[in-house]
This record gives structure tokens, sequence and C-alpha cells, in this order.
């Protein structure tokens, strides 16, 4: 069963901001709990040409098990010049604690550059995640 296609389903379908983040991510995260070596390969080979939005959905649910998929995935997504998205990947890189995830994370200076340049620009939530985020992972 492609367990990839119920998640491209899930999140290309059509749904209010609110029922996606009350319900749909939640429904994503258990999908990609259940993804498999060919499903994570699948998705990481498709991620960087599905819509924004729909990349800004997978972003936001991708911390359900810290595995270097979600990380490989995350940290690929962090390439794509939008500062909404980019807040939504740092945001739940925070979850990736373990030395291997901060290790690669830390590797690519320009996140933690990036991050350090939208400090003072950002409103005080965003601060507070990209705060939190350079935090844990220099932890």
């Amino acid at each position: 069963m492609n367990k990839y296609k119920d998640l491209d389903n899930l999140i290309s379908a059509e749904t209010t901001i609110d029922s996606w983040y009350d319900d749909g991510c939640i429904i994503a995260s258990e999908i990609l709990s259940e993804f498999s070596s060919s499903d994570w390969e699948e998705l990481a080979s498709k991620v960087l040409i599905k819509p924004l939005e729909w990349q800004k959905k997978l972003a936001y649910c991708m911390d359900s098990s810290c595995n270097i998929y979600e990380l490989q995935i995350l940290l690929s997504l962090l390439s794509i010049e939008d500062e909404e998205l980019f807040e939504i990947c740092i945001d739940t890189l925070r979850s990736f604690t373990t030395p291997e995830s901060k290790k690669m994370i830390l590797d690519n200076h320009s996140i933690i550059n990036r991050v350090n340049e939208l400090i003072p620009k950002s409103g005080v939530a965003v601060k507070k995640i990209l705060e939190d985020f350079l935090v844990k992972v220099q932890q």
C-alpha cells in the first residue's frame, strides 16, 4: 500500500486552515508514522516540486518521529525562498534534539545565519521560536 499517495491526497485536499491544523495534520502525522523507506524516498523526490501551501502543511506535521527522513526533507525545504515556510520548518526542527540531528543542522551554516538574520526583524512569537531553536540546537 502506498502511504505517500494517501499523504499527497490528504495534503492536496481543499480544507479550511482551521480544519487542517485541528485534524488534518494529526491524520498526516499518523500516515507519516506508517511510511516505508520507499514512501520516504518518493516524498523526498517530489517535495520540492509541490505547491508552496502543500509544503507548508507537510512541514508543520513532520515531527512525529523525528527520523532522518523527516530531518532531510525539512532541511531540503529550507532551500525554498519563503519566509513563512522557513519559520514553519524551524519551528518543527526544534523537536529534532538527537546529537546526530543537531550536527546535521549545525553543519548547515546557512540555516543558523538565516535564523540570526530573521530574529531582529521578527514579531514576538516568531522571535521566540527562532531563539528557542538556536538554544535547542546548540545545547
